[in-house]
């Protein structure tokens, strides 16, 4: 058994200082050690697939992180850790528990989970190993971790059996309140009265609107990849999966990187997929992330199917999540004041209305995802 700081301490000896996760009994000192250190930095995520795209963001902007999940929600991570950090080559670090291990009486829900978790990492061509249980093994694991993150680029897994930390009370509260927006701005027409713009115009003004200091994340389908047939800048990241998680990516990128503005462009399908980051983008509030939510009420890059959007009220959620700007409309002045650059008190949200469908002979990005990556990555002067 050790204690949280010895593993912790070193940990950021190596350049590990961004942590985001779900708790786990199994985890609980060892979060506890991360929320109530001052040089660290803690994301309390809505889901274990969050953190991953968080932690994602955070090595956009130069930072090593960690990912600390309960098996049990290791396969909610399936996706970002397949789609982006796979893809896109993205290393971080992933302490996952191991409940229901082989021979420990556990809760039957992680019976199956705790015979597969090994699996599972195998599977994902992820390599793992087990979390330290004496402090004469912290180092040699981080070695082994980071030598295989600094050569391949890919998540390496630790897997925590039940006792390996010492227990240790939290001193501090990790979340501090924040007021919430308390008025919601509609420009122009309601949101809901057509006629509605294109993605492509949405995108055209978008990209008059995000200058050097800007980044803008596109979600996956066909938002991506009109922003590249649109202009394709160093600044832009395409995402090519993970659907869901262009606006996590976007809050640990945000975070790192409070001289940049932050624009992630998401859709109505990707934003119902992690609804639950909307609460932690306004709970941590980073003030120079714009989340413009692009509402076809379709999923549209596969046959334009309906999604449930026309019944959810987006701006009244992202107000009750606690985003400091909320703005809601249908028309491209509403684009433009949500994206002022004199606007820096965020994180700022706009439900945008546009109509379905795209432009003619749509192109897909010639450039590869790791070569988007390492792009962006040398524009942000971030190489690690």
């Amino acid at each position: 058994m050790i204690k949280a700081a010895d593993f912790i301490t070193r940990a950021r000896a190596h350049g590990f200082e961004f942590y985001a996760g779900v708790p786990c009994s199994f985890l609980t000192p060892f979060i506890n050690q991360v929320i109530d250190s001052p040089t660290l930095t803690y994301i309390s995520s809505a889901n274990e697939g969050d953190a991953v795209a968080t932690v994602a963001g955070a090595f956009l902007a130069g930072t090593r992180g960690v990912a600390m999940m309960q098996n049990s929600g290791l396969g909610n991570a399936i996706s970002p850790l397949t789609s982006l950090a796979y893809v896109f080559r993205i290393p971080m670090l992933v302490i996952c528990t191991h409940r229901g291990a082989p021979g420990v009486a556990d809760e039957p829900q992680h019976e199956l989970m705790g015979q597969i978790t090994t699996e599972l990492f195998d599977t994902m061509r992820i390599p793992s190993e087990a979390f330290p249980d004496t402090i004469e093994k912290i180092e040699p694991v981080l070695t082994r971790a980071t030598d295989y993150m600094a050569t391949e680029r890919r998540p390496y897994a630790l897997i925590m059996q039940k006792g390996a930390v010492e227990s240790r009370p939290l001193e501090n509260r990790s979340v501090a309140a924040r007021d919430r927006c308390h008025v919601i701005e509609t420009l122009g027409s309601p949101a809901t009265v057509a006629p509605y713009l294109s993605r492509a115009t949405v995108l055209d003004e978008i990209c008059v609107q995000a200058k050097d200091d800007s980044i803008v994340i596109a979600t996956t389908g066909f938002t991506g990849r009109e922003l590249y047939a649109t202009a394709d800048r160093p600044n832009h990241f395409y995402m090519v999966g993970s659907m869901g998680c262009a606006s996590s990516l976007g809050l640990g990128l945000a975070l790192r990187r409070s001289d940049l503005r932050v624009i992630v462009v998401d859709g109505d399908g990707a934003a119902l997929m992690r609804m639950g980051n909307f609460a932690t983008v306004g709970s941590y509030g980073p003030t120079n992330l714009y989340h413009v939510l692009l509402d076809n009420e379709a999923h549209d890059s596969t046959g334009a199917q309906a999604t449930v959007s026309a019944n959810v009220d987006f701006a009244e959620i992202a107000k009750a999540c606690g985003y400091t700007r909320v703005i809601r409309g249908n028309n491209i002045e509403a684009l433009r004041q949500v994206l002022k650059p004199s606007t820096r008190d965020g994180p700022n949200f706009l439900h945008l209305k546009i109509a379905t469908g795209t432009i003619d002979n749509l192109p897909r990005p010639a450039i590869t995802p790791v070569q988007v990556l390492d792009r962006l990555r040398l524009h942000l002067g971030s190489n690690l």
